[in-house]
């Protein structure tokens, strides 16, 4: 496999934590510590468009589309909604006691999750909170949901992992001390059968949801913690990015690493890689360098 790299971003004055999918495979946006939101179209890597500044740095974003809106978290626990439409109508609401580490949304809903350990659901309409549940005493990581499953999965810094049914946020299932320590990322397979973890002790877990939540694989995937997993628009492949400056690529049948993205050999990142997003368009990866590089396979 090559993996060849076709543009890096600049602009940011921060290290760069959040990135999500605009309004195409070709536009992302990005959230960093210097509180700017920007959009960028991946064929004009130079050209990134300021949309907006808020209070504090930048931990999570979601794009809705349909509303028009952009909901970033912050370090101090604010969730900030930008109204593209009016800017006028933009504000941000104190929320979490700490930092909200991650925000996703589904069937019209926004759900947040931060350092108090809680979730909340989220009215976009009225950029209002409908419900919190308190999870764990340490902070809430990461979040993902299966549509296959109806389910929600929840990453926490006390090592467990909590399935939640993604219609009532009722608890399911808890796998308990799944990492050493703080499970930092979580995805689940587009097939809905495994669920993928990463945590600060720098291994790769893999759970088995078929199979009682068995875990299945457990490797020392990277040096530091691993910050982020995605998978492949066509399921074939993950990636993983850590804090040892590194994006890795995985297969993900055999579960077998196929290439390493390191600063000085491909061009990649000097610091540690933070988000990561696999977009039709390429691979993308943003890093407390204050950077999005693009990445594009090639199967040789």
């Amino acid at each position: 496999m090559q993996v060849i790299k076709l543009a890096q971003f600049t602009g940011h004055n921060a290290a760069i934590f959040a990135l999500v999918q605009g309004e195409g495979d070709r536009q992302v946006i990005s959230g960093a510590g210097d509180s700017w939101v920007v959009s960028w179209n991946l064929d004009e890597p130079e050209m990134g468009k300021l949309i907006a500044k808020v209070a504090a740095q930048i931990f999570s974003l979601c794009f809705l589309r349909n509303a028009q809106k952009i909901v970033a978290g912050n370090m101090n626990g604010g969730v900030h909604w930008i109204d593209l439409k009016d800017s006028r109508q933009t504000k941000n609401i104190a929320h979490h006691e700490k930092g909200v580490y991650d925000i996703l949304t589904r069937n019209g809903d926004v759900f947040t999750i931060g350092g108090d350990g809680k979730i909340t659901r989220w009215e976009v309409e009225g950029m209002r909170s409908i419900e919190s549940y308190h999870l764990a005493n340490q902070a809430l990581r990461a979040i993902d949901v299966c549509e296959q499953r109806r389910e929600m999965a929840v990453a926490s810094s006390n090592g467990n992992i909590y399935f939640l049914d993604a219609d009532t946020l009722e608890l399911r299932q808890t796998i308990t001390s799944a990492h050493k320590s703080s499970v930092f990322s979580l995805c689940y397979s587009p097939n809905g059968q495994h669920l993928l973890s990463g945590g600060r002790d720098a291994y790769l877990n893999v759970w088995d949801l078929e199979k009682d939540f068995e875990k299945i694989s457990s490797q020392p995937a990277h040096l530091y913690t691993i910050n982020s997993i995605v998978f492949s628009p066509d399921g074939r492949y993950f990636a993983t990015g850590s804090r040892d400056k590194t994006v890795k690529i995985w297969d993900y049948q055999g579960l077998e690493l196929l290439k390493v993205l390191e600063g000085g050999r491909d061009g990649g990142h000097f610091n540690s890689v933070n988000k990561l997003l696999w977009l039709r368009g390429g691979l993308l990866s943003c890093s407390d360098d204050r950077t999005l590089i693009l990445w594009k396979m090639r199967e040789e």
